[in-house]
């Protein structure tokens, strides 16, 4: 079963040593256990814009969607057996120490 990990986070508490270097090996170590499908870190929050379309009109607006402080700094595809493997791979993740990981299954057709 395929699962996306929306990595959530409050940007201004990332810690230097994952902004720096990344996800310390969680990366490697899951590409070498054939689970990561895809995946990506995102630019900051402050650098995105939302797109709504009302009654016809394109309505942009600088900045995240949601107006929290926790923002999704990165996603990750996997493929696993099941719930149970989708939270201990997403318990192994840096984030899930100081921010949250997200588990979505995804729909297949």
């Amino acid at each position: 079963m395929k699962y996306l990990l929306m990595i959530g986070l409050d940007e201004s508490d990332l810690p230097e040593e994952i902004a720096r270097h990344g996800c310390g090996g969680w990366s490697e170590e899951m590409t070498r256990r054939g689970v990561i499908k895809g995946g990506v870190g995102l630019r900051p929050a402050t650098e995105a814009t939302t797109v709504r379309v009302r009654d016809g009109d394109v309505l942009l607006s600088d900045g995240p969607f949601a107006e929290t402080k926790d923002q999704i700094g990165g996603f990750s595809l996997i493929e696993c057996a099941g719930l149970e493997e989708a939270v201990e791979i997403a318990s192994a993740h840096p984030v899930a120490r100081y921010g949250s990981i997200e588990i979505r299954p995804v729909l297949e057709p």
